[in-house]
């Protein structure tokens, strides 16, 4: 088997895959995107890092190629779709990076508190200016750590050797793994607050775009400090430079930018109270030896027909349990992040209920599927088929799997709940139509529905009174919004009624705050499957 290593790995990695019997190892680094299409044709697999691009075309030109490892936590380079589309698995290793980063995270946050890179350019210009290169210490300051994952937790433990009193904003980590770290959990606005100094430690979603923005900074301290290491778009790079130009923030350190390369005539170039590095995070001799080693191990045991590994875009089974299981990973995935979407921040359970044929079932991939589901639009793209459950402990969730054995109207059925500490519950049941393949929604929080579990949802509560349907289709239609399908639940006339429709496209913001607003609205929830 041919496998083409397109970026340079660390040569540990190169050398575990040259030791494998039957593998013959091309090294072809900075190809241009016409010798990756020739190279490919008789490929089994590529290792890459972030240079080299596998698009579809690549993909295409690669009728052999199984599986694609990236050797870093990231995915962009990689058209995971196609590859999907095509049965070619996509791997990455997530972990490999995790002290690095935070280590390059608290030598930020020092760089910050002491004028260090200022210092050393003034000493190499011939200068011995101690007057003007005053610091501060970061003992028994307050670090807020915005995002209390892998690198945010060890960010913390680095913070508390240095005495510092550490806070934490994570919407989805449970209190008691807050306090078993020893750091105190806060909202957002009480973290911006209270610190002298944040880091952002967040993937970059849609939720968390733009999280430190104008108004963001307008709550922090006047002299705040503040740190990304984590992914660029994060922070506000407009807003920041406003706050550096103006004092408000005293300090701050990037490793990540909206746009890389920065450009050359940035203006954060220019300021002398911001230290940059060119996205360094995983640079270090350590962890290019651990990813790189690590996807080659990876793909190896691929390519003998072994384990699969962090992957990004299948479960971890064989393919005749896949065939078995595909409907029912998809139908999984999607009720996961239905529920993840209505239910409230914190969760303390989620039960996932089994019925029918899935008894009978190993459903290990099925539930990494919802636990998948349910993380996508928290932990972004470094979640997979087999760090969701760890992901899960991560934040404190409890999961329960239940095969029940009661009667039921459907061939087979899951059912997703999430329970909160105060007993509220939210939750969604779905099965499979069309000999199996389409996934629809059947139940909504205890109320039946008749909705197909695919793209966007627009999910309304009301008060059931004459007029409601008209004035949802009317609003909708003004926001040039068209209705694919539409289904009605009530328990009593007169009490609340449920709508669970089916969007060709999102509504505008106005749109949904009109619906918000009306008097007999008591919920209106826009869900992206």
């Amino acid at each position: 088997m041919k496998i083409l290593v397109a970026d340079k790995i660390s040569p540990k990695g190169v050398a575990y895959l040259r030791q494998q019997p039957g593998f013959d190892v091309v090294e072809a680094y900075n190809s241009s995107p016409e010798k990756i299409l020739e190279l490919v044709k008789d490929v089994h697999a590529i290792a890459v890092r972030s240079e080299t691009k596998i698009t579809a075309e690549v993909m295409a030109a690669a009728p052999l190629l199984k599986v694609v490892g990236r050797a870093g936590v990231g995915v962009d380079n990689v058209d995971v779709d196609a590859a999907t589309e095509r049965g070619v698995i996509v791997m990455n290793t997530p972990t490999g990076n995790t002290i690095a980063t935070a280590e390059l995270t608290f030598t930020h946050i020092l760089c910050g508190a002491r004028p260090v890179a200022q210092a050393a350019a003034s000493m190499r210009a011939g200068q011995w200016d101690r007057k003007n290169l005053s610091g501060s210490e970061i003992f028994r300051k307050t670090l807020g750590i915005v995002g209390l994952g892998r690198i945010g937790s060890e960010v913390a433990k680095r913070a508390q050797a240095f005495g510092m009193r550490v806070l934490a904003y994570d919407p989805y980590l449970a209190p008691s793994r807050a306090k078993a770290m020893q750091v105190e959990a806060v909202a957002l606005d009480e973290l911006l607050r209270q610190s002298d100094y944040i880091t952002v430690h967040m993937p970059l979603t849609e939720a968390t775009q733009y999280l430190i923005d104008e108004a963001a900074l307008a709550k922090c301290k006047k002299g705040v400090r503040l740190f990304n290491c984590a992914r660029g778009g994060i922070i506000k790079e407009t807003a920041l430079l406003a706050a550096l130009k103006s004092g408000h923030v005293a300090a701050a350190g990037l490793d990540v930018y909206e746009d890389e390369p920065l450009a050359k005539d940035s203006e954060f170039r220019s300021l002398n109270n911001v230290v940059l590095t060119p996205h360094l995070g995983a640079s270090t001799a350590e962890a290019q030896d651990a990813v790189g080693l690590e996807i080659a191990e990876q793909i190896t045991d691929v390519l003998a027909g072994g384990v699969i590994r962090n992957a990004v875009n299948m479960p971890s089974i064989d393919a005749a349990a896949l065939k078995v299981l595909g409907p029912y990973l998809d139908l999984g995935e999607k009720l996961g992040t239905l529920v993840q979407q209505l239910a409230p921040q914190q969760i303390e359970t989620l039960r996932i209920t089994y019925w029918g044929k899935m008894v009978d079932l190993d459903v290990t991939a099925v539930t990494r599927s919802i636990q998948r589901g349910w993380l996508r639009r928290i932990s972004g793209d470094t979640v997979n088929f087999v760090n969701a459950p760890f992901v899960m402990q991560r934040l404190g969730l409890k999961l329960e799997v239940v095969k029940s054995t009661d009667d039921i109207d459907y061939a087979e059925l899951i059912a997703v709940e999430a329970i909160a500490g105060d007993g509220t519950t939210h939750s969604a049941k779905g099965t499979l139509i069309a000999k199996g393949s389409k996934p629809r929604l059947v139940e909504l929080n205890g109320r039946e529905v008749e909705a197909e579990a695919h793209g966007k949802l627009l999910i309304i509560e009301n008060h059931d009174e004459p007029g409601m349907i008209g004035y949802v289709g009317t609003l909708l239609g003004k926001d040039k919004v068209n209705i694919a399908n539409m289904s009605l639940s009530r328990q009593r006339p007169g009490e609340t009624a449920l709508m669970v429709i089916n969007l060709d496209s999102e509504p505008s913001a106005g749109a949904r705050q009109e619906l918000k607003a009306h008097r007999a609205i008591k919920l209106a929830k826009f869900a992206q499957l």
